[in-house]
This record gives structure tokens, sequence and C-alpha cells, in this order.
């Protein structure tokens, strides 16, 4: 399924077990050992704000505000933007996760097995205690609250002049989804913090520009969950709204901002992804063609990945296979000398992380480093010993939430089509898998992936094979598909093509595109 996250508001007795298998499966954790939760409890309560009995400034008086899911208690970053005579001044919060996690102690080991929070369609497995993530850590509104201050200054045209952060008491003034947060921006419902809004739209735009301008890259999946109908389950959609885009240009622009500072200190980790293999984006211009979308010569990828559109199910999936160009990103640390590769090829320029400290271990580290670097002090012990270990970390937690996201599609996907087994669907060929030969002679079928026009499903599908003289199905074609398989236990849902209607009108490429 291409979707960047996927959940479940309702279930039944059958689903909730497949989902509970699946947690036991891949052996994750239910809760924290009580040294852990005793160890939070504890710092909770010798933990002191910055500007009131801890070294830092009180901020309490800036107006901030937060923009996440509605059902989010994980609250991390926090933002108040103004104007300056010539350009912006971007006023960024993250959570002081280090003050409440001590180096060498139970929460510290705990979150460095973890590496990150884990999302499953039911639920999420976290990174720290609730005690921490959803209450004394989270920026929640109307509590002062420990953080570390990020205070960028941008010129007319959104870039950067200057980036400074600093440990800071902060107090949010609303606690906003993004739902709200785009009516009030477009309604410009007076309030407090209607400025910022605004601003938001009018730097996001800049920002996403000067993306273009250096050829950055994202992908614009829509955000899905599963409810449970007198038949069965269905998909519900909703995509994303535009101040989902100016929101993560906020948060790109302040790793970008970490990343610079780490490199003129000499020492940091730095998010870092090579360009695209030349055979994967050879492989990804054949798809894109086959699926009546063709990638223009001289087009930078972001750009095209722009053109897409995600209520159409072939630039769906096309979306889904974008993710090939987005592979081999990994952590590169570094004590002295730069790395000779900085850059994070979809963002375009040297990134780093350090926005989510609540949800992913290594921007803890990060903001640590920026801060010190920043206050012309030494970088913690504890710090530069760990900086060699965090890229191995960090990849183990992110391998085995790759896992768990793919068994939760899989299982959700399952649980769509379980009553519809037997049905035919409007489908699209996406690819055909690279025939290695069978070992029975009588086998006819070879196997493919086929994307759904309704419900937008992408999985796998047999295949006829040509009969002589008979042109063989390729990718692009459409057709119907017949449902053989949808088994939640198993997390299985197998197609059958029946016919090809790709040859049954002309016009079937100008209607895909």
């Amino acid at each position: 399924m291409p979707f960047s996250q996927l959940t479940i508001q309702d279930s039944d007795p059958e689903l909730r077990q497949a989902l509970s298998a699946l947690r036991e499966e891949f052996d994750l954790p239910e809760s924290f050992s009580p040294e852990v939760l005793a160890e939070a409890e504890q710092a909770v309560c010798d933990a002191r704000l910055p500007g009131l009995g801890a070294p830092g400034r009180d901020a309490r008086e800036l107006p901030l505000v937060t923009i996440d899911p509605p059902d989010s208690m994980d609250l991390d970053q926090a933002m108040a933007l103004s104007r300056t005579e010539d350009g912006y001044l971007v006023r960024y919060a993250i959570a002081d996760v280090p003050v409440f996690v001590h180096p060498g102690g139970a929460i510290d080991a705990e979150t460095r097995r973890r590496g990150q929070t884990l999302y499953l369609p039911d639920g999420r497995i976290p990174l720290h205690p609730p005690r921490l993530s959803e209450d004394a850590g989270s920026l929640l509104p109307g509590q002062g609250r420990p953080a570390y201050l990020w205070e960028i200054v941008l010129d007319a045209d959104g870039r950067q002049l200057s980036a400074t952060v600093a440990r800071a008491a902060v107090r949010s003034i609303a606690k906003l989804s993004y739902a709200q947060a785009q009516q009030d921006i477009e309604s410009e419902t007076a309030s407090e913090y209607l400025e910022t809004l605004l601003l938001l739209r009018e730097i996001g735009l800049k920002r996403i520009e000067l993306e273009r301008e250096r050829g950055g890259a994202s992908l614009n999946t829509p955000q899905q969950h599963i409810e449970r109908t007198e038949r069965g389950y269905r998909l519900v959609a909703h995509p994303n709204l535009p101040i989902e885009d100016w929101n993560a240009q906020i948060s790109l622009l302040t790793g970008m901002a970490a990343a610079q500072i780490m490199l003129a200190g000499g020492i940091g980790i730095l998010r870092t992804m090579p360009e695209p293999d030349t055979a994967v984006v050879k492989q990804f211009r054949l798809q894109a063609r086959a699926l009546g979308a063709p990638w223009p010569a001289g087009l930078a990828y972001g750009e095209f990945l722009r053109t897409l559109n995600p209520e159409n199910p072939q630039h769906l999936a096309l979306l889904h296979a974008a993710t090939s160009l987005f592979r081999g990103a990994g952590y590169t640390p570094f004590d002295g000398a730069a790395p000779e590769q900085p850059e994070q090829a979809a963002v375009a320029a040297p990134y780093t992380h350090t926005t989510a400290p609540l949800r992913r271990l290594v921007d803890r580290f990060v903001l640590v480093i920026c801060a010190a670097l920043c206050a012309g002090e030494e970088v913690p012990a504890w710090v530069r010993e760990a900086l060699p270990e965090l890229p191995e970390l960090m990849a183990m937690s992110g391998q085995l939430a790759g896992k768990v996201n793919r068994a939760g599609l899989d299982l959700m996907e399952a649980a769509v089509l379980a009553d519809l087994v037997g049905q035919e669907f409007e489908a699209v060929l996406v690819s055909v898998t690279p025939d290695r030969g069978s070992s029975s002679q009588t086998d006819s079928t070879r196997r493919g992936t086929v994307q759904l026009l309704s419900p937008a499903v992408t999985a796998p599908c047999e295949l006829p094979t040509a009969a002589p003289g008979v042109e063989e199905i390729a990718p692009g074609s459409t057709g119907r598909v017949e449902l053989l398989c949808a088994d939640i236990d198993q997390r299985a849902v197998r197609f059958r093509w029946i016919a090809d209607n790709s040859k049954d009108s002309a016009t079937t490429q100008e209607t895909v595109r």
C-alpha cells in the first residue's frame, strides 16, 4: 500500500488478535521496566526550568504554538514567527529531552535499544516513557517546559542568514491540529497566534521555492485510516493540507541550520544520502512511462515528483515506487574533518535530524552538540563517546521500523479486502517480476504487481503467459483482476489477471495522464 501512514480507528477480535500477533512476532516491547519508570519519575522531580533554577533563558512570554495531528501528545516542536526589518525571525522550540535523560542511566540505555518510536495501525510504541514523552517533556499548551530554543534569521527571500540555539523555558499558548491551523489561515481568524500562522504560509512557500532551486525532493503521499463498516473495512483518504508542507519546511530549515553549525564546529552527526543510482533512475523512468506519466528528460526528479497527483491511482503507484530513489540514507558522524559527502540528496544540502527528540534517539545528541557549539563550550564527553555507535543503533531501529510498517500495511490491506474474495477490480499493471525459470513445465503464470483503481491497493498478481504470436501483458496495461486471497492472519493478498483493457481504447494512456 503506497501510504506514508495508515491507522485504524476500530477493530474486531480477529484484527486485534492479528495485530497482537504482529507485536509478538517482532518482539516489540509493550511497556517500560520498573527501573526506567522510576528514573523517569525522579527526573521529572529533579528537572528545573531554564532561567528558574537552571542555566538558560526564561522565554515563556513567546507566543509559541504547536501544530500536529489532533491526537498527538508527544509534542516535540513549537514555533513563533515574526517579521524583521528586512526578513523574518523563526523561533523554534524543541523539547529538552536531555534534561530528563541522564547519560549512562536506565532511560539512556532503553532508548538506545529502541532507537525511535514505532508506529502500528492500532497505536505506537514510544521511545520514552509516557511520563516524559506525553507529559513533562512534551510542549503541551499552558505549561512551562524546558526546551532548546532555535532562533533563525532569514532574509526577505527566506534564505538563512544566521542560526543559534540555547536552552530556554517556554510555554506554548495553543495546541493546533493541521486542519484547525489551515482553517485559521484561510479565514484569518483573529488570535494571538495569527501572525505566526500567516507567516508560516509566507515563509513555507518561499522555502519550497528555495527547495526547488536546490533540486530538493519530497514525497506527497496521503494519510489514510481504516474504519469499520457493516460489510468489513474501508480505506478513508486524508489528502495532505498545504500547511503540512509549510510546517515541514520549518523543520527542514532547522535541520539544515544544525548541520551547518556542526560542520563549522568540526563535530556532529549528519543525515546523509547519496544521489539515486543510475540503474534505479532508469528503472523508475521506465515505470513512469509505463504508468502514463513519463519523466521528461532534463527535469529534476524532485520537480517531477511535484507534478504527480496522489488522488490519481497511477500517480499514487508511481509515488510509492519513487521510494527507490530515496535509498541509502544513513547517519554519518564526524569529530574533526568533515565527511567527504555531507549532503542529503533529497534535501540537496547538508542536513541532520534535530527536531524530534521525543521520538528519535539521534536528535537528543544533535541538540546538545549544537547548543554547546553556539555557546563556545566543549561538547560533553558522553556525546563524543556515543557518536561512533549512533549510526548502527539508528540503522537497527530503522530496519525494525521498516519491517513493522510493512507488516502492518500488509495486515491492513488484507483486512480491507477480506470480504471481497472472488470479486473483480479495475487495475493497472505496475511491474512484472523477472522470470527466473519455473520448476514446473506446466506453470503458465507470470507474476507482477498491480495497483487497484479503488481501493488504492498495491498487491501481487498472477499474470498469464501469452500464447504464441500474442503480445504479453506489459507494465502500464490496464485491465481487470480477480481477488484470489486476502488472509488477515498470514497478511497475504493475491490477485489474478483476467482481462486486458489496454487495447480496448486508444485513449487509455491519455486517461492515465
